[in-house]
């Protein structure tokens, strides 16, 4: 965790110290932290996936989605620092109040998924409720991440490109692994029964 959130420090300070830390430069440090943490997420988000369709290879991979989502919302912080900074010089809101909403719960959602992980609270409220707000939790989470990089205007520009194609890329891939890997669990668990 500390190591993540040092490192998206680190990634914010380059970004702004190379800029001239006006609203732009926030602007690009923003893009810099959400591609950090959204790798973060994506490791936790398909680890269990992986091992499921690729074998034994990735079980490290999988053991280790708690950590890899603790360090996530670690990252997250940063951007989230970033942002109420942003919203604090911007002479109008950077986002639409739909749009802040949306992104607002999904912020929720990681911190929700967090506390989730304090085994003491997962046994209090249940594996059963546990697991189903969890699964919501990363889904919604997934989502926002999707739609952020899905949902961006591609000006053409080759930054731009690289900036949301190969995320947006990793984030339907992401979605089509889960998809894929409970289809497979589905289909391993009817053929014993």
């Amino acid at each position: 965790m500390g190591a993540a959130f040092a490192t998206a420090v680190g990634l914010a300070a380059i970004t702004l110290a190379v800029s001239d830390f006006a609203t732009t430069a926030l602007g690009r440090a923003l893009c810099v932290t959400t591609r950090f943490s959204f790798l973060l997420f994506w490791v936790t988000y398909t680890g269990g996936a992986l091992k499921t369709l690729f074998g034994v290879a990735f079980q490290p991979v999988a053991w280790r989605g708690r950590d890899f989502g603790l360090a996530f919302a670690a990252a997250h912080l940063v951007n989230i620092g970033l942002f109420v900074w942003l919203c604090r010089i911007s002479a109008q809101p950077p986002l639409s109040p739909p749009v802040f909403w949306f992104l607002a719960i999904g912020t929720i959602w990681i911190y929700v998924v967090a506390l989730l992980s304090i085994r003491r609270l997962a046994r209090a409220i249940g594996y059963l409720r546990w697991r189903m707000l969890r699964v919501a939790g990363m889904e919604y989470i997934s989502l926002t991440f999707l739609l952020t990089f899905v949902g961006h205007r591609l000006h053409g520009s080759a930054s731009g490109i690289l900036l949301y194609v190969p995320f947006a890329t990793l984030s339907l891939a992401g979605s089509f692994l889960r998809l894929t890997a409970w289809a497979s669990r589905g289909a391993i668990a009817t053929k014993r029964a």
